[in-house]
């Protein structure tokens, strides 16, 4: 059995300055999703992407991540919370941001984006989509450091079972923030970067992303510690379960119209 090593939160201490490793994290998303953008834009330039175009979605993005994700945590998971602390709100810093939050900013994002370059909407998501999972690699490992978001209790026999004592109670868990980091970061980037490594139809590719994350993460949230949520706490279906179910089903949904429409030209 194994114990979290508990890891100081702040990396550098810069004189009064403190840089914490979360921050970290999403930082090396960010500049993941630049350099592969980059790497991207070279390589399929019939796409009409360039490296400004890159630098003005990683600030879109960044907005839409940031902005959304928090307002997802304060809205989807923790209303009561910051309702009764609101200055807690901004303090992004202590971690507690919702992927599903942050998805929707950055839908929001990149449709402001396309509005302003000329493009349409599913031509930005289709090239964005396989730049997402790294990021979402980072964030999990960012989880894990932090110690938070651990797993449900484990057979203190499995190997990897990990004690983490923030939680208080020396349950052996699983490290499911490890778990979330493989699936839907690594997983889904190979699967991802590989189907869009070929002309696709329109939505496709978003679509494949859509569906991707919902399963993965409706598979790793049996494995994490259900968070109580606007539904209330529930080990058979968890928010995070709840709120991954409309990606799957609107992506499948996509991808039938994507694949029956280039049928049809």
């Amino acid at each position: 059995m194994l114990i979290h090593p508990q890891f100081d939160p702040i990396a550098i201490h810069l004189g009064p300055l403190a840089i914490r490793w979360y921050g970290l994290m999403y930082l090396a998303g960010f500049l993941a999703f630049l350099w592969l953008g980059n790497s991207r834009a070279r390589r399929f330039p019939e796409r009409g992407f360039t490296a400004k175009d890159m630098d003005d979605l990683l600030f879109y993005g960044v907005l839409g991540v940031v902005i959304g994700g928090r307002l997802g945590q304060v809205l989807f998971y923790d209303p009561g919370y910051y309702l009764d602390n609101p200055a807690d709100i901004v303090a992004v810093w202590k971690g507690g941001m919702s992927f599903h939050g942050g998805f929707l900013g950055v839908l929001v994002a990149m449709f402001l984006f396309a509005r302003k370059r000329g493009k349409t909407f599913w031509q930005v998501t289709d090239f964005i989509a396989p730049l997402v999972p790294l990021g979402l690699l980072a964030g999990r490992i960012g989880n894990f450091i932090n110690g938070e978001l651990w797993g449900r209790a484990a057979d203190p026999a499995l190997p990897w079972a990990m004690i983490f004592p923030q939680s208080q109670d020396n349950l052996p868990r699983h490290p499911s923030q490890l778990y979330q980091a493989g699936m839907e970061g690594l997983l889904l980037f190979a699967i991802l970067w590989w189907y869009s490594s070929r002309p696709r139809p329109r939505r496709a590719i978003s679509a494949v992303f859509l569906i991707g994350y919902g399963v993965f993460r409706w598979i790793g949230e049996y494995f994490r510690e259900p968070d109580a949520g606007i539904f209330g706490h529930s080990y058979l279906v968890s928010m995070g379960q709840w709120l991954s179910l409309p990606m799957v089903l609107v992506g499948a949904a996509l991808l039938f119209i994507a694949y029956r429409s280039q049928g049809k030209s």
